[in-house]
């Protein structure tokens, strides 16, 4: 069979993943990305497995969607390590992820988790104080225990962005700047309406995030994506010692060095939406709050200095993940992350690869299809 043309709509994490997987087998693919508020171009690079105690209690009516794919965050990890082999050096470390507990209740609830972790098959481990002092000596003196995920780890995206803009252009990719604004059936295809152009392909795969439910509204499903805009900060570099992806049992915050030493703080602190067509902007509540409670964990980051801080949007549904032909307009492959999507999106920009060149997906997408939107609509 001779490969669709296929216009790829999103240019972040998995549109790239996706357009590379597509151009490989020979098709021709164009890249139209809006060019802000990419999820994908301000994250922070955590690879996330176990489940965020942000999510559950930000999210809890989603919190199932995400506990039935821990096997899919999983494997998604793994995916990093093969996607990075084959494009170059992303700083990718797989060291394992720590949840910290500042009490017996949290460490209660670790001890719930953990449960429900392994029984979908992660490598999760409760550590006391002792344990963790031979790991991670860095912490904070009321930190009583912490759960260890070994599945999750952390990256660059810098540079994981930079190695796969270079190998869409190695592969002959177009990437055009464009915001679509409405996709119609042409004949035998499909033409995207952006705010500068028309786009026509055989085939469409919608990576647009949050704003892919409104792409798709007209066929027949009504997807509830949505944007929640976050904070994040860097510091200056300072000794790499920080080897572990580190989580709070309770309160929002990540953070992670990378190999130059500089140390990422985020976690879910809200910034500012200023609109569909903007960057969000930093809240100084958020930011003064995010680095207030880093160093309470690590007292050592307490006397480092940030030298830049900024705002990225992530996307919401309904926790699970988006991904497969629409049944009233099989041309269009969804290709939407549950949380945490940019661990996920090397392996959904695989699966909707898969899907439109007629192969078998790395994973069943069923549990994932688009039509589980359909009733809203009907």
């Amino acid at each position: 069979m001779t490969p669709p043309d296929v216009l790829v709509i999103g240019g972040g994490i998995i549109g790239r993943v996706a357009a590379i997987e597509l151009a490989t087998a020979g098709a021709t693919v164009t890249i139209v990305d809006a060019g802000t508020n990419a999820g994908s171009h301000a994250n922070a690079g955590s690879l996330h497995v176990q489940m965020q105690s942000r999510f559950i209690r930000l999210f809890p009516e989603q919190a199932p969607n995400v506990e039935a794919a821990l096997p899919l965050y999983k494997q998604a990890a793994s995916v990093w390590a093969d996607l990075e082999a084959r494009i170059g050096d992303c700083e990718l470390t797989r060291q394992g992820g720590l949840m910290l507990a500042e009490g017996e209740a949290q460490m209660a609830f670790l001890e719930d988790k953990a449960r429900r972790e392994e029984r979908r098959g992660l490598d999760v481990t409760l550590l006391d104080r002792a344990a963790l002092d031979r790991i991670a000596p860095w912490i904070g003196a009321q930190i009583v225990g912490a759960e260890l995920c070994r599945d999750e780890g952390k990256l660059n995206p810098l540079l994981a962005g930079r190695r796969l803009e270079a190998e869409c252009r190695r592969l002959g990719i177009t990437v055009v700047t464009d915001s679509v604004q409405a996709l119609e059936r042409a004949g035998g295809g499909m033409v995207a309406h952006g705010r500068r152009s028309r786009y026509a392909a055989q085939e469409v795969v919608i990576a647009a995030a949050w704003g892919s439910g409104v792409i798709v509204r007209d066929f027949g499903v009504d997807i509830p994506t949505r944007a929640e805009p976050l904070h994040m900060n860097i510091t200056e570099p300072c000794a790499y010692q920080i080897a572990h992806l580190v989580q709070h049992a309770e309160r929002p915050i990540t953070f992670k060095q990378f190999k130059s030493g500089q140390i990422v703080i985020g976690g879910g602190w809200p910034a500012r939406d200023n609109g569909p067509d903007a960057v969000p902007s930093v809240r100084a509540d958020s930011l003064l709050g995010n680095v207030a409670l880093a160093a309470r964990l690590v007292p050592a980051v307490g006397r480092l200095r940030l030298i830049r801080t900024w705002a990225g949007m992530n996307t919401t549904a309904d926790g699970g993940s988006i991904l497969g032909r629409l049944a009233r307009e099989p041309r269009v492959t969804m290709a939407v992350p549950g949380d945490a999507g940019y661990t996920l999106g090397p392996l959904i920009g695989q699966m909707a690869a898969s899907i439109v060149l007629g192969q078998a997906p790395p994973a069943d997408p069923a549990p994932y299809a688009p039509d589980r939107f359909a009733a809203a609509t009907a």
